[in-house]
């Protein structure tokens, strides 16, 4: 009877460990998922204190700034010489410089919501709802993408695509976005 009873506990001791692995090694698996619904759950509140915990500003930051370079930027409409005669001769004389672009439609928390559902700033209907269901595009130990397409629409080319990175054995940040297409 002894011997039974020290197998049967060497079993549930085995199992217990083997769980325990299993079941870390499946939250080290999808803490990505997890740090993106932060992310979202953050933006879509308004938390400015969550936002800046789970997202390294200057990488994306730094990431972003290209991307919306590209675009085409609405020029201001040139002073009038009859309205204006004073800018209007300014910038006639002063060299053309295009306007910086900038990132904070896409840095502030409406902006993060609506590219966590797969839009653009300010593109994103209320009604819409969430937009579409997050996809893995890329998964390393150190680094995930992760693609939301708009609701409805399965081409992963107007996918929003995050970044993230791994901090800490659980801990992730955003440190990476890739604009959607624009709608055609």
């Amino acid at each position: 009877m002894d011997g039974r009873a020290d197998w049967s506990l060497r079993r549930a001791v085995f199992r217990l460990i083997v769980l325990a692995i299993f079941g870390t090694a499946l939250t080290f698996a999808v803490a990505p998922f997890f740090a993106f619904r932060a992310v979202k759950a953050a933006a879509r509140d308004g938390d400015g204190q969550a936002l800046a915990q789970l997202v390294d500003y200057a990488a994306v930051r730094q990431g972003l700034r290209p991307q919306v370079a590209a675009e085409p930027v609405a020029a201001p409409a040139p002073p009038d010489i009859w309205t204006d005669p004073v800018g209007a001769v300014k910038r006639a004389i002063e060299p053309v410089v295009p306007l910086p672009p900038s990132l904070e439609p896409y840095l502030r928390a409406p902006g993060l919501y609506d590219l966590a559902r797969g839009y653009r700033p300010g593109q994103a209907s209320a009604d819409i709802g969430d937009g579409g269901f997050p996809k893995l595009r890329y998964w390393d130990p150190n680094r995930v993408r992760i693609a939301v397409p708009p609701k409805g629409s399965k081409a992963m080319e107007t996918a929003a695509l995050f970044t993230f990175e791994r901090r800490a054995a659980f801990t992730w940040k955003l440190v990476q976005i890739r604009l959607p297409e624009a709608a055609k």
